[in-house]
Formats: structure tokens, sequence, C-alpha cells
């Protein structure tokens, strides 16, 4: 059965003037106005837009759904504007939640009054003796109450142990193993299927789920795996490979898409474990922790190069960046180019990386995976970054523009639940970088949360996330108003940006506009949201 969608406007370079699409099999077979639609598909299901925006659906490329779908349902603390107000959600949620461990994310300093995180004092004063982890935004650092403390093995003499500081590096792997450990089976169900249902309610048909030993563990993984819902997951497992047997040795045992994603060489800004080549401005002689060396990184390239497996890494700071291109340079100078892009290796994140090695990762095919909504929360001048890094070096983070003139793909997501599940606000976030010259266009936004994201995952067919004969009829309908074809506001517009040149609009996202609300979303032609 043929259905014909009619009376809307829909985003295609094949159709920039279609107001209708018709949809079979769960394939996009044909696209242009109302009249000629009805006349070509007289037996159609008709469906009326009544106006809506028919547009390739989203795909988020770095999402963890457990700790997503935890936050949704449980204790969310990204919205505290001090630590005082902190500590009253924690307190209140223990209240209201008497029978389960407390698991809250999202607290963040550095837009705090006071500067300083919670201790665990703090901690104990708000829950008592029950086990409660918090862990910071970045997720990089926690801290948790004397229960769980009490509960976790080895934890005073892991590295990144402080009795009551937030804990990083192993102290806090071990912590946030314990806490999970507390999770009923009902709570983590629960939880990924909330995670998964709001991904969808965003216009998201699918999600990179980065997974690995120290976010959610083999048994998280594989409950994800089975879990039944419309929204797609393409899992990454994060765990280091020494050689090709051995790559090949996890991806059957995880069966991952690949063993990339949160695969840490590094930390994060905000917790201060970035690895810097030259120390934080506001840390005197700390330049953060290191994972993995160039050693490591390199023996994992190489194994899965050779093995024909996606490789990749969480990689942030300036000396990480550095291990990595290097690392990527050992590699291509053994397989060659082409076998290096032929493999897909994407590195998340990659915040502070430089014009040569743009030029080198965009010549070898690397994937940038990256998050709009950091520059967003921390870029600017008073952000979060100029307070960790000073701001000339903060001016250089997420630079968009630079690694797409240089030719590296782009693909966008959240990582979730480090910020929101919120897609046009990812587009938004990228054409309005806080650094001048840093933005790409909204056109190339888009692109990068919707194809790209589908061509990090290793789906180059060409017409996957966008509406054309033949591709995929993945798609998300919304209200939106006011439309536009435009570059970023401090850019030259070109000739794509005129009428005349028959790009496809999208919708107007400057500061004022409302964002699209999805009204809803369909994968491959089944309807899972709306």
């Amino acid at each position: 059965m043929t259905t014909l969608l009619l009376n809307g406007r829909v985003h295609s370079p094949a159709q920039p003037d279609a107001t209708a699409i018709a949809v079979r099999d769960g394939t996009v077979v044909w696209l242009g106005s109302d009249d000629i639609g009805r006349a070509q598909f007289p037996q159609a299901d008709v469906v009326d837009l009544a106006g809506g925006f028919v547009a390739p659906a989203f795909v988020d490329s770095h999402v963890h759904l457990t700790a997503t779908g935890l936050t949704l349902v449980g204790l969310d603390l990204r919205s505290a504007t001090s630590l005082r107000e902190c500590l009253d959600l924690l307190a209140q949620h223990a209240r209201t939640h008497p029978d389960d461990v407390v698991w809250g994310h999202g607290w963040d300093e550095s837009g705090w009054p006071e500067r300083v995180a919670p201790s665990t004092d703090d901690v104990d004063a708000a829950v008592g003796q029950r086990p409660a982890y918090l862990s910071r935004v970045d997720v990089h650092s926690a801290v948790a109450s004397t229960a769980l403390r009490a509960i976790t093995p080895g934890l005073a003499e892991a590295p990144g142990y402080h009795p009551q500081r937030p804990l990083t590096a192993d102290a806090h792997h071990r912590v946030r193993a314990a806490a999970r450990a507390q999770l009923t089976a009902g709570q983590r169900g629960r939880a990924r299927r909330a995670a998964l249902d709001a991904a969808a309610a965003h216009g998201i048909v699918a999600v990179h789920e980065c997974a690995g030993p120290q976010i959610g563990g083999l048994d998280d993984w594989g409950e994800l795996r089975e879990l039944d819902h419309g929204v797609q997951v393409v899992g990454y497992w994060g765990e280091a490979a020494t050689d090709a047997a051995h790559a090949r040795e996890l991806v059957d045992r995880t069966g991952a898409h690949g063993l990339a994603g949160d695969l840490f060489v590094d930390g994060a800004l905000g917790s201060r474990t970035a690895w810097l080549s030259r120390p934080y401005d506001d840390a005197p002689g700390e330049c953060g922790n290191t994972y993995l060396d160039e050693d490591a990184v390199a023996a994992h390239l190489h194994a899965c190069t050779e093995a024909g497996i996606t490789a990749g890494f969480h990689v942030i700071g300036d000396a990480a960046v550095g291990a990595v291109v290097s690392a990527l340079g050992r590699v291509v100078e053994r397989f060659g180019a082409p076998a290096v892009a032929r493999c897909g290796h994407r590195l998340e994140h990659l915040e502070m990386v430089n014009a040569e090695q743009a030029a080198r990762l965009g010549a070898w095919g690397v994937i940038a995976s990256m998050q709009p909504h950091f520059d967003a929360l921390w870029g600017g001048p008073a952000g979060m970054y100029a307070q960790r890094l000073g701001p000339d070096r903060a001016a250089g983070l997420n630079p968009f523009a630079l690694l797409a003139s240089h030719g590296v793909p782009l693909a966008f997501g959240s990582d979730s639940p480090v910020t929101d599940l919120d897609p046009w606000s990812t587009v938004r976030a990228a054409s309005r970088h806080q650094t001048p010259g840093s933005a790409i266009s909204l056109r190339a936004a888009f692109a990068a949360a919707t194809r790209g994201a589908w061509r990090a995952a290793g789906v180059r067919d060409g017409v996957t996330g966008t509406l054309v004969p033949g591709a995929p009829a993945s798609y998300a309908i919304w209200e939106a108003e006011g439309f536009e074809v435009s570059a970023p506001a401090d850019s030259v517009q070109r000739w794509s940006t005129d009428p005349r040149s028959r790009v496809p609009a999208l919708p107007r996202l400057t500061a004022e506009d409302p964002l699209p609300r999805c009204r809803q979303t369909v994968h491959r032609g089944v309807v899972i949201h709306g």
C-alpha cells in the first residue's frame, strides 16, 4: 500500500519545491506537487500534512541510553544554579525515593557562585546512610556518599581517589560500577525505554550507543541489545584491541558495530582530566589524565585497520589529539590512506584540533563525531572553557568550520545525558558558534545531524538520511515557522543562499525563534512517535 502525504513542505534536494511525498514498503517512491501526487497514486492512503514540514529524521551520533534514562526518570541536577540548590534537589529526591540507590547526574560547579563541587560530607548530610552517586555533567568525575564508597572494592587505593573531593579516573570508574550494581533490572529497563522514547519524540530514528567496560559494562550493553524499540541502536564498544584477532574476538563477543566511541584517551575539560600539552589556567601544574598513550592508540588502530573494523577514541585535550593524529599517521604509513578511510575510523568530541591536524584527518577520511551543545553551554569569553584554559586557548575549541574546510566528515550528537537529546538545538548551536569563524551553515549542520551521522555508522549509499526516490522513508513531521537558506551569521553569503539556487530551505533558528515541534517520527515507513 502506498501512503501519500500532501499539503506540506518536504525537505528534498531532488524536489526543493515538493509539497507531497509518497512512501511504499518503507521507501520513498516519489516527491512532487499535491495534484500530480493525487493523479499518480489514486488508491493511496492519503495523509494531510496541514502545512507540516517533512524532513529527514535525525540520528544522534553519541549517546549513553541507560544513563540518559536514569536522568530523565530520576535526579537531574543540570538545572542547579548553586551548590545549595544542588544539595536541596538531592535531599528532596532522597526523601521522595526512600528505597532506591540515589543516582544523580549533571552538577556543574563552573557556573555556580561558590565555584565549589559538592563534598562527601555534603552528600552524606543530604542522603544519610544511603548509597548515592552524583556524576558531574561531563561524567568524568563524581561525588559519592560514604555508604557507596564503603561498598566499592579497592577505592582508596585507586588513582583519582580523594576522601572528600570528586572522584576521577579509576576511582570514578570503580564507584560508578558499584552504584550501577545497586540498580535493579527493572530500573535499568525503564530508563532505557524512557531514553529511546525521548529520542523518538525529538525526531530521532537512530542513535549511536557508546558503550564500554567503564561506561555501563557488558551486562548493560547486552540488555540494551535485547530491547525491542523503533529507534535503531548502532552500538560501539570502547575497549582497546591488541591485534587483529583480538579485535575480531571483541566484535564477535559484543556484537558491536565497531571498537570505537568512548575508548578513553583522556577525560574532560570540566573535570580537568582532558590531557593538555600545558597546564590548566585554573589549576597550575595539572595537565589532565592520560589513559592511552600514543603506542596504545597506534596498536588499537593497527589491529582494527588490519581486521577492517571501525576504530575510534574519546579525545578532547590538545595533547590527546596530538597523540591520536600521530598514531593515525603511523597506521596510514603501514596500510595506506584508502585502507584507513574504508574502515570509517572516528574521533569523539575532538575539541582541541588545529589546522594541520584537521588537514591530515580530512586526507585520511577520519570522521569527527562532535557535540555542538558543548560550545553553547561552555564556550564564550566567560564560559567554563575560558575558566579552565584562558580565553585564547578556549577560542579554538570545537572548530566546526575549520574541520569542514579540510574535508573532515562531521557527525553531530548530544553525548546525552551530558547535553539534551534536542537535535534542532544542536543544529542551531553549530550555526551560531560563540567563536567568530567557527560556525557552519544551517544546511551543513543539518546534514551532520542526519546523513553525516548515518555515514559515521557506515551507511554510505548516498541516499540514506535524505528524502529522494529510493531512500529509506525515515522522516519526521514538524510544526515550524519561518524558513530560510542561510550561511553562518559571521560569513559571506554565497550562491547557495540565493533563492534561485533552489537549495531546500530549513526552519529559521535564530535565538528568538521557537524550535520546531515534532508531530510524528517515522523510521523506514513505521511510525515510532506521534
